[in-house]
């Protein structure tokens, strides 16, 4: 008998059919669609956080860059603003030493408007100078050469100013320019420094009492070459007793009674002499200079022996200066003054 009912048995349950090769391709193909997507957000996200990690890097330098460039501007900054205090203090120095020189200027500008108040005054006062000038050099010194000086230097500043107005006073100039210049020149200053020299050789020149007589005269040669022995034994006793007795004239008596010790101040009286008439030359003195000149040759003439050339010389030189005129009639510079007065008060009236 059997067991089995029929509501109890069972039959196996059918198996699952089989996939398809087109379900199992749909599958795989999106499979490996989202291990496509998944590498690439992964490489995407790599990427980008590599580029942000250079763009970091990139930013932090640029920061430092820029930081340094903001303190080496600062430091600009403040150089400059110190070179900018340092000028405005310079240019407040300047504008202090400008500010001086302005008032130093204006000073000068006024001092100089209250010296000459006009350019014709300047030049008439340097003119009137100039006349002045020549006119004490004829009067004290009678320097002719300085007056003439004076008075070109007086017409050549009138020259430069050409104006009508200086005419007349430059033709009367010129006038007493032509009478200096016909004046005869007396060469005070040659005349002294020969006087000078004079003095100086005085005490080179022989005195006549030191003149010695001349030896006598040897034995004629006609004598000596005679063969008679007695003649020549008596030519001989005859210059033995002429070299025993000397006889010698003198025209003048006053040097041999000038003893030798009294040379020194028979030199030192002509030097006096001749000082005297080297102050009478200076002073224009005619007649004192002459006087003097004239003693001092008689003197050469009595006592110094004239045989000698230095001595003519000496004497030659006191006559030509004595003959020389150091006296001369100077002309007046009257017109130049006058002329000058008068232009004055022309000038004020105007």
């Amino acid at each position: 008998m059997s067991d089995e009912s029929p509501t109890s048995t069972t039959s196996p349950l059918p198996p699952a059919p089989p996939l398809s090769s087109a379900g199992n391709g749909w599958r795989n193909f999106w499979a490996t669609l989202a291990l496509l997507g998944l590498g690439l957000a992964g490489w995407q996200w790599l990427e980008t956080r590599s580029r942000l990690a250079d763009a970091q890097q990139e930013m932090a330098r640029r920061l430092a860059e820029a930081e340094a460039a903001s303190k080496e501007t600062r430091n600009i900054a403040r150089h400059t603003q110190e070179q900018a205090n340092g000028m405005q203090t310079r240019l407040a120095a300047l504008d202090a030493r400008v500010s001086d020189s302005q008032g130093q200027t204006a000073a000068l500008e006024s001092l100089y408007q209250e010296l000459a108040r006009s350019k014709d005054d300047a030049i008439l006062a340097e003119v009137e100078q100039g006349i002045n000038l020549a006119a004490q050099q004829l009067q004290l010194a009678g320097n002719v050469q300085v007056a003439i000086l004076a008075l070109q230097s007086a017409e050549n500043r009138l020259s430069r100013i050409d104006r009508p107005q200086f005419i007349a006073l430059r033709k009367t100039l010129n006038r007493d320019l032509d009478r200096l210049r016909s004046t005869p020149y007396v060469d005070i200053p040659g005349m002294s420094l020969r006087l000078e020299n004079l003095i100086i050789s005085l005490d080179s020149l022989p005195l006549a009492v030191d003149e010695r007589p001349r030896p006598a005269d040897d034995v004629p040669a006609e004598l000596a070459g005679s063969s008679a022995w007695w003649k020549q034994l008596g030519e001989n006793l005859w210059l033995e007793v002429r070299n025993l007795i000397r006889i010698q004239r003198f025209d003048r008596s006053d040097p041999i009674l000038l003893a030798p010790g009294q040379a020194f101040f028979l030199r030192e009286n002509v030097k006096l002499r001749l000082l005297n008439a080297r102050l009478a030359l200076l002073s224009r003195d005619q007649w004192t200079f002459r006087n003097e000149l004239k003693l001092c040759q008689e003197w050469l003439e009595r006592h110094f022996d004239v045989r000698e050339k230095p001595v003519q010389q000496a004497q030659s030189m006191l006559r030509q200066l004595s003959g020389t005129e150091i006296v001369i009639e100077l002309p007046t510079l009257n017109d130049s003054l006058q002329a000058l007065r008068n232009f004055r008060p022309v000038k004020e009236k105007r």
